[in-house]
């Protein structure tokens, strides 16, 4: 029997607020409080800096970072620095890992979730060797970065579809200097709607992971956790 994985679209919804949805339901998915849960959100436009990521690969001042309505977040992901936004769909997967077949397991089928998405858009999307993600062409459609802590996964993936790829020239992404980034609707020529790719990611990710994905409303799943006045929501 497949394990039910719970799905929760949060729309448009600021990174610091989803952060603290993903902790929460981290903490309850440590003392088995509910089960394996995929967010799926899109971000205003923020620069999100991991373990690894220095403040100089923002390229740009703080003044100008205001003036564009950019925020900049360091988190405790993996990776260096890169951009979110709107255009994109970012998946934050809380799951125990123990069940996926380990970390590097856990990666490779977050790129194989990507890349079956692409495929279903008619793009061939690719692993390069020694980096995570994916690419389209050499460009980067797809960014990972992830945290495990006793065992269960915070953070995740963004995926570009309609994404404005000029903020990217604005950081260092991933750090790569000459790294250059694509979308979905690059690489067709035509507009594609969010709401469709991320219902393509739950799809994708449940096959992948062997789950049954299950639509659930954030109100619902806050109500199992017990501790909804922890959570700031809009």
């Amino acid at each position: 029997m497949r394990q039910t994985c719970t799905t929760i679209n949060l729309g448009r919804i600021g990174y610091q607020e989803a952060r603290e949805i993903q902790q929460a339901v981290a903490e309850a998915r440590k003392s088995n409080q509910v089960g394996d849960t995929l967010l799926l959100v899109e971000h205003p436009h923020v620069f999100t800096l991991g373990r690894r990521g220095r403040p100089q690969d923002v390229l740009i001042d703080p003044d100008s970072l205001a003036n564009l309505g950019i925020e900049v977040h360091e988190t405790d992901r993996g990776g260096e620095v890169t951009y979110h936004g709107p255009g994109q769909v970012v998946a934050y997967p809380i799951m125990d890992i123990r069940r996926l077949g380990g970390p590097r397991r856990y990666v490779w089928g977050l790129e194989q979730t990507i890349i079956e998405v692409l495929s279903d858009y008619g793009i061939q999307g690719q692993r390069l060797a020694g980096m995570t993600g994916v690419w389209v062409d050499e460009r980067k459609v797809a960014s990972i970065g992830v945290r495990i802590s006793r065992d269960v996964t915070t953070h995740g993936f963004a995926l570009n579809v309609n994404t404005d790829l000029s903020f990217f020239d604005y950081i260092v992404p991933c750090g790569d200097p000459d790294g250059q980034a694509t979308s979905i609707a690059e690489a067709l020529g035509k507009v594609v709607a969010v709401k469709e790719a991320s219902m393509a990611v739950a799809s994708h990710f449940g096959n992948e992971f062997d789950c049954e994905m299950a639509d659930t409303a954030l109100s619902e799943l806050l109500h199992a956790i017990r501790q909804p006045s922890q959570i700031k929501t809009s």
